[in-house]
C-alpha cells in the first residue's frame, strides 16, 4: 500500500489492542507454548532469529507452514532449557507423539526422550548425507591444499635456480590446484546429473587422484542405501558400509562411520514411514525469508508477535 516498513511497524504496535493484550508478552522472548497445535509426529531444530541468537522450534508438518505449525519456540539451545518448556505442553498430548524428527545433535535428542517418553526418534537423511558430503569434500580441501603446496615448491626451486615456470596442464586444460577447486560442485551430484564439462573434469580428476574416487564412490553408496525399501536389508547394507569404512583408512569418513554407528537405531528408524526433518528446515527457511522481508528484526518482541500470529 506504499507504507513505509517502519512507519507501519509504530503504528500497529502503537494502535493494535492485540499486541497490548497479547498474554504471552512477558515471557514471549524467553518462550513460547502451543498444546494444542500438538500431532502424533513432530520436528525439532533451530534457527537463528537476529544476530546470530538461536531459538529451538518444535513444528507439526500438519500445520504446512501456516496457522497451526508452531508447538514451542524456546531460547537458546541446551537441553535442560528444552525440557522445561516443552515439559510445560500438556503431558496426555505429549504421551501421545509417537515419532519426533530431528538432526544428529544430542541436545534435541536428549530433550525429545525426556519430553515425549513413547516417541520414536528419527535421525534426518539430509543430515546424515550432509556430513558425509563434507568429510569427501574435506578429502577434496587436503589434496587441493597439497596441490598448491607442491606448486609453489616448485616455483620456488624455479626461482632460486633461474628456470621458467610452467603450470602443470592436465587434459582438460586445468592446472591441478583449478581441477580440485572446480570439482567442488560435481562432487556433491550424483552421475546422472552430472553436466558434459562436469563429466570431463570427473574423469581427469578420478585418474589424477584414485583416493578421491574410492571416497566419492562410498559415499554414493551411502546414498543408495537410503533408497532402499525394507528396513532389515537397509540395516544390513549400514552395517557393511560402517565395516568397509574402517578398512579405507580415510579420517573423515571413519568419522562418519562412528557418528552413525552412535546413532544406528535412529537412522534406522527412517526407514519405518521414511520419515524426515524436511517440514522443519523449510519452516526455518521461512522463518529467514520472512525475516529478510522486514528487513531485519529491529524488535525482536514484536517479531515474536508476529511469528505467533502467523504460524501459532
Amino acid at each position: 500500500m506504499g507504507v513505509d516498513v517502519q512507519v507501519a511497524r509504530k503504528v500497529v504496535k502503537k494502535y493494535n489492542d492485540d499486541y497490548k493484550l497479547w498474554k504471552k508478552r512477558h515471557h514471549a522472548e524467553q518462550y513460547l507454548t502451543y498444546s494444542k497445535n500438538m500431532g502424533v509426529r513432530l520436528c525439532i531444530d533451530e534457527v537463528s532469529l537476529n544476530q546470530g541468537e538461536l531459538y529451538t522450534f518444535v513444528t507439526n508438518p500438519e500445520g504446512k507452514g501456516k496457522k497451526g505449525s508452531i508447538v514451542a519456540m524456546i531460547k537458546g539451545t541446551r537441553s535442560a532449557d528444552l525440557i522445561a518448556v516443552i515439559d510445560k505442553l500438556v503431558p496426555y498430548y505429549r504421551k501421545c507423539v509417537k515419532e519426533v524428527c530431528l538432526d544428529l545433535a544430542k541436545n534435541m535428542e536428549i530433550a525429545a526422550r525426556a519430553s515425549f517418553p513413547n516417541a520414536k526418534l528419527v535421525s534426518d537423511r539430509f543430515h546424515v548425507v550432509k556430513l558425509a558430503l563434507e568429510a569427501l569434500q574435506q578429502v577434496r580441501t587436503k589434496l587441493r591444499w597439497e596441490a598448491i603446496d607442491q606448486e609453489n615448491k616448485r616455483r620456488q626451486i624455479c626461482k632460486r635456480e633461474g628456470l621458467s615456470f610452467r603450470y602443470r596442464i592436465f587434459s582438460n586444460k586445468e592446472t591441478p590446484r583449478q581441477l580440485l577447486a572446480r570439482s567442488r560442485y560435481l562432487l556433491f551430484k550424483k552421475p546422472n546429473d552430472w553436466t558434459e564439462s562436469q563429466v570431463e573434469r570427473s574423469r581427469v580428476l578420478f585418474d589424477q587422484y584414485p583416493i578421491l574416487k574410492i571416497a566419492y564412490d562410498h559415499i554414493l553408496s551411502l546414498r543408495w542405501i537410503y533408497e532402499i525399501k525394507d528396513k532389515n536389508r537397509a540395516i544390513r547394507r549400514l552395517k557393511d558400509w560402517i565395516a568397509i569404512t574402517n578398512h579405507l583408512n580415510i579420517d573423515t569418513l571413519s568419522t562418519v562411520a562412528d557418528t552413525i554407528e552412535l546413532n544406528f537405531n535412529n537412522i534406522t528408524n527412517f526407514f519405518d514411514n521414511r520419515s524426515t526433518n524436511a517440514f522443519a528446515e523449510s519452516f526455518n527457511a521461512k522463518i529467514k525469508r520472512f525475516r529478510t522481508q522486514l528487513k531485519g528484526v529491529t524488535d525482536k518482541h514484536f517479531f515474536i508477535y508476529r511469528i505467533d500470529r502467523l504460524f501459532a
